[in-house]
């Protein structure tokens, strides 16, 4: 069969997510290393992505603010495991003017900053700052903001979306009195992002806590939702730290208790990235594109006019247009509809296949026997061949169609979601007990999936061997799972009595 794309997930799965990313008009190179050019497409589905995350954020009781890009270097100093879990990565302006010498523009030499300032990686320090000005007494808690922003880190190794010098996110940051309510608030954001990545996004992850080696710089607790790629990989899709007084300490966030007393305040740190859409990619795509989730799509549904400079073409466009019209006045999935009229001057099949790799979830096409009759001919993404290879086009009256599509789009979601959970359940191995096994497990097959196995939490120089051994093997430790069952053995890794199961894994 013939598809799309010039090249299959089954033969190279890195050079397939490149050419999904350029034929769906997602994303393209900028001329700065790591950096991109999100097109309207990849950007759609980024503010559908904020639009709903936005939403579940806000609905929690937190506020939307914003910070400054730049950072004074001395608030890094002030903590320092977080300024040395980072330092690799920072950007760093050290002169605010250019003068021409010798014929090319450099940094002049008196326009020296007397303190670097640091391209936000992260905004903990300058955020933590704020509280401090912010948190007086008790009364003054909890504080909870939320920013949309960009953050840089200096990646060495780049790859679109996934791993990128800038990137877009939502960071919250939130004070609070007790360790208690600090930790229900890590936690209650977990499950924003576990909800909101399976409900929204139809894609299943595995929610729970980092081990000790792959904790935020400065946190005390980090908890993860992973989901697994269709490559076995997985992504770290969404983080919630509990930062108990690291940054409180360093930064001076003390308030008055009721009793008159001065106390540090416990904070959490969260966030969610443009990482997410690179997820989406390698969650749903196929051998002919991306396919989009309803919930998400700029577009859920977009309409091409099959035009022939003919006499006939201006009624299929009337006919298409109050077409949208109808459909853009349902509801779906509580909002309305979002329907597209694509009235370029392509020939629709070419417009046709256009879609289908950007991953619209229905296409419709319309040609003057339609109008004539009455008639749309549509099909989903998720669907899109038959059983003998050709497209999975159907025939259906207008008004029953519209009758019956926003069925048809909470069908296609629950497909997309159903299809990856039934994946990662399949791709998680609970049956390895000793280091050799697992070992053989990761080098049976290019694509293997993850383990998850018995664990003792060692720590020190213990967990060090740990994670060299990991490294050889170009494995990591993912998360210990919420919902994994008690552990019952011994640790793979250190024969020790285990105290819980971890999921490992190869990853992005």
């Amino acid at each position: 069969m013939k598809h799309a794309l010039s090249i299959t997930r089954e033969q190279d799965f890195s050079a397939w997510y490149q050419a999904v990313i350029s034929e769906a008009d997602l994303a393209e190179e900028s001329g700065v290393r790591g950096c991109m050019v999100i097109r309207p497409w990849g950007y759609g589905i980024w503010e559908r992505i904020q639009t709903l995350l936005d939403a579940r954020i806000k609905a929690t009781g937190h506020e939307n603010c914003y910070f400054p890009l730049f950072i004074p270097l001395s608030y890094f100093e002030k903590e320092a495991e977080h300024v040395d879990g980072f330092a690799k990565e920072m950007a760093v302006v050290t002169h605010h003017r250019l003068i021409q010498k010798d014929g090319k523009l450099v940094p002049d030499p008196e326009a020296k900053l007397e303190e670097p300032l640091v391209v936000r990686p992260t905004s903990e320090t300058v955020i933590g700052a704020a509280f401090s000005r912010w948190v007086q007494s008790w009364r003054d808690l909890p504080v909870l903001i939320n920013q949309w922003a960009n953050v840089v880190r200096w990646e060495m190794r780049t790859r679109m979306f996934l791993r990128t010098t800038e990137f877009l996110w939502q960071e919250g940051h939130t004070a609070h009195a007790t360790v208690d309510e600090a930790m229900e608030e890590t936690m209650k954001m977990l499950e924003v992002y576990r909800s909101f990545a399976e409900d929204c996004v139809a894609m299943p992850v595995v929610a729970g806590e980092k081990p000790e080696n792959e904790r935020f710089p400065g946190a005390v607790a980090t908890y993860s939702i992973e989901a697994i790629m269709q490559d076995g990989k997985a992504l770290q899709a969404g983080t919630s730290h509990f930062l108990g007084t690291t940054f409180s300490q360093a930064q001076n966030i003390k308030y008055q208790n009721a009793e008159g007393q001065q106390e540090l305040a416990q904070t959490t740190s969260w966030g969610m990235s443009t990482r997410m859409i690179g997820g989406l990619i390698m969650v749903h795509g196929d051998d002919d594109g991306l396919r989009v989730p309803p919930r998400v799509a700029p577009y859920q549904i977009v309409v091409v006019p099959m035009l022939r400079d003919t006499d006939e073409d201006a009624a299929i466009v009337d006919y298409c247009a109050d077409l949208v019209a109808q459909l853009n006045a349902l509801d779906v999935f509580r909002e309305p509809v979002r329907a597209l009229l694509d009235r370029r001057p392509a020939k629709a099949a070419t417009k046709r296949w256009g879609w289908v790799k950007k991953g619209a979830p229905i296409v419709i096409e319309v040609g003057p026997r339609d109008v004539a009759n009455g008639m749309v001919s549509w099909f989903r993404r998720d669907e899109l061949y038959r059983e003998d290879g050709k497209l999975n086009s159907v025939l259906s009256k207008k008004e029953t169609f519209v009758a019956g599509v926003t069925v048809t789009l909470g069908q296609i979601q629950d497909s997309l979601f159903a299809d990856a959970k039934a994946r990662l359940d399949g791709s998680i191995d609970k049956s390895i007990t000793d280091i050799d096994a697992l070992k053989a497990y990761f080098n049976a097959s290019a694509k293997p999936g993850w383990a998850l196995v018995q664990w003792a939490k060692p720590t020190g120089e213990a967990l060090e061997k740990v994670v060299q051994w990991l490294k050889g093997e170009k494995l990591t430790l993912r998360n210990v799972p919420n919902d994994a069952e008690a552990a019952d053995g011994v640790c793979v890794f250190t024969g020790e009595t285990a105290v819980e199961r971890v999921l490992v894994g190869r990853s992005y």
